[in-house]
C-alpha cells in the first residue's frame, strides 16, 4: 500500500473514531417523542421514537408494563444491562446536575423524570389489575425554584390506560422537596376525569372471587420469565405487583431517577384476611438514570373495594449493574 493509501486509511479511521465518540454524549442527540417507559409508556414506545431517552437508559429499556394477552407489549421492553465506564458516566451526571428551569425540552431528563413520578402517582391511587397507567408523551413542561423548599414542575402529558388502550390529554404539578431527609414527591393531577372513569369492576370482582374462595394459594415466580412471557392467566398479577411497587418507585423518585419494574420476581397469596386478598411479592426495579436494579419485598392486600394497599416494604440487599441480574425480555 502505497504512502497516499495508508494516509488516507487513517483519517477515515480517525472520522468513525470521532464520530463514535459524540454520538454517546446526550446533548449530542435529538429527540421527538416519548417511549414506554412504559416505558412507561414504559419504555418501548417513547424509546423507539424519543432518542433523548435512548441516551437516558444507556441503552437499557425495562419491562414495565404488558397487555392483558400476557405477552410483553408495546411498553414492555427488553434490558440489556452492561458495565458501564465511570467516566462516562460521572461526566454525564455532572451534566445532569444543572438542572434547568423555566421552559423545559419536552423529551429531555428533567420533564420526562417529572413525568415518570405522574405515571407511578395514578397507579397508586387508580391502579388495580385491569387498570393500569402508562405515561404516553410528554407535550410540554415548565420547572421553577421554589425559594430553598424544592422544586415544581408543571406538565402538560398523555396518560394511555394500558388495558382498555384508552388515552387522554392531563395536566400535572410535580413538586420535588429539598432537604437532609429525602421525602416523596407531591403530585396533582387535573383533566384527566375520562380516563379515571374506565370501569373495569365486572372483570376485578370475577379475579376477586375466583382467589378469595381459593383452596390452594398461588405462588408464581418470574413475571416475565427469560423470554418476556407472562401466563395470560397470571397477567392481572404482574399488574398487580406493578401497582404495589408503584408505592415505592413514587415514594423513591427524584429529580435524579427514572424507575421502571424490571421483574416481579416472585409473588405468593397467602390467607385472605378482613375480605382482602392477601400477598407477599419480590420485585426487581430499574432505575435507568444510574443502572441500579434494587430489590424490594413487599406485603400488600388488593380487593376491588379498597384497591390496592401496602402494608410493609423491605429493600434487599443492592444489586449493582455489573451484577448478572435476570433479563426482562
Amino acid at each position: 500500500m502505497g504512502l497516499r493509501g495508508v494516509i488516507v486509511l487513517v483519517g477515515l479511521m480517525g472520522t468513525t473514531w470521532s464520530f463514535n465518540m459524540t454520538t454517546i454524549r446526550p446533548e449530542a442527540v435529538s429527540t421527538d417523542t416519548f417511549a414506554r417507559p412504559e416505558t412507561t409508556e414504559e419504555t418501548t414506545e417513547q424509546g423507539r421514537n424519543n432518542p433523548g431517552l435512548m441516551t437516558e437508559d444507556r441503552t437499557v429499556h425495562v419491562t414495565a408494563l404488558t397487555d392483558t394477552s400476557g405477552g410483553v407489549d408495546s411498553q414492555t421492553t427488553e434490558a440489556t444491562v452492561g458495565c458501564f465506564k465511570k467516566g462516562a458516566v460521572a461526566e454525564e451526571e455532572a451534566v445532569e446536575d444543572v438542572m434547568a428551569t423555566g421552559e423545559l425540552n419536552p423529551s429531555h431528563y428533567p420533564a420526562q423524570r417529572a413525568a415518570k413520578v405522574v405515571q407511578h402517582y395514578l397507579n397508586t391511587r387508580y391502579g388495580s389489575p385491569y387498570k393500569l397507567f402508562g405515561l404516553k408523551q410528554v407535550h410540554s413542561g415548565n420547572a421553577e425554584d421554589v425559594a430553598d423548599s424544592g422544586r415544581k414542575y408543571q406538565l402538560d402529558i398523555s396518560v394511555h390506560e394500558i388495558i382498555s388502550d384508552t388515552k387522554e390529554n392531563c395536566s400535572a404539578e410535580v413538586f420535588f422537596p429539598r432537604g437532609v431527609k429525602q421525602l416523596s414527591p407531591q403530585v396533582q393531577v387535573s383533566s384527566c376525569e375520562e380516563l379515571l372513569k374506565i370501569d373495569a369492576n365486572s372483570e376485578e370482582e370475577a379475579l376477586y372471587q375466583q382467589y378469595k374462595t381459593n383452596k390452594t394459594l398461588r405462588t408464581e415466580k418470574r413475571l416475565p420469565d427469560s423470554y418476556g412471557h407472562i401466563d395470560p392467566e397470571m397477567t392481572p398479577f404482574w399488574h398487580l405487583g406493578i401497582v404495589a411497587s408503584s408505592f415505592i418507585m413514587l415514594n423513591e423518585s427524584t429529580e435524579n431517577t427514572l424507575y421502571n419494574v424490571a421483574q416481579v420476581a416472585n409473588i405468593t397469596q397467602l390467607t385472605t384476611e378482613n375480605d382482602q386478598l392477601k400477598f407477599d411479592c419480590h420485585v426487581l426495579l430499574h432505575d435507568m438514570v444510574s443502572q441500579e436494579i434494587p430489590q424490594w419485598k413487599l406485603l400488600f392486600t388488593w380487593s376491588p373495594a379498597g384497591g390496592v394497599k401496602v402494608l410493609h416494604t423491605e429493600q434487599l440487599p443492592h444489586v449493582h449493574d455489573c451484577e448478572k441480574h435476570p433479563k426482562t425480555n
